[in-house]
């Protein structure tokens, strides 16, 4: 499934934590927005890994999870790329 992951963190350390962890997972398509290929079982390994960092009181994350038919009618403007189609993979 395809989830576009956006985040304000405003704590240095923490901002830093959290974009390691989603480089993991998917391509940074912008400073603080990911797009991510996951199956099931990884978005629920991101979701624990990204609660386990944040702070509830400060920090922001949202990760919308965009259909098949939503993610072909993409537009990628100037040097952005279109989403990739298939799933990734990356080693943790």
């Amino acid at each position: 499934m395809f989830i576009l992951v956006s985040y304000d963190i405003p704590d240095n350390k923490r901002r830093t934590k959290i974009a390691k962890i989603l480089e993991d997972y998917g391509d940074r398509v912008q400073y603080s927005v990911f797009e991510c290929n996951l199956s099931a079982k990884h978005l629920r390994r991101l979701t624990t890994e990204l609660e386990e960092v944040m702070s509830d009181k400060e920090d922001s994350i949202r990760l919308y999870r965009l259909c098949s038919e939503c993610v072909k009618k993409v537009e990628a403007k100037g040097q952005a790329q279109p989403p990739a189609e298939e799933p990734q993979m990356y080693l943790v």
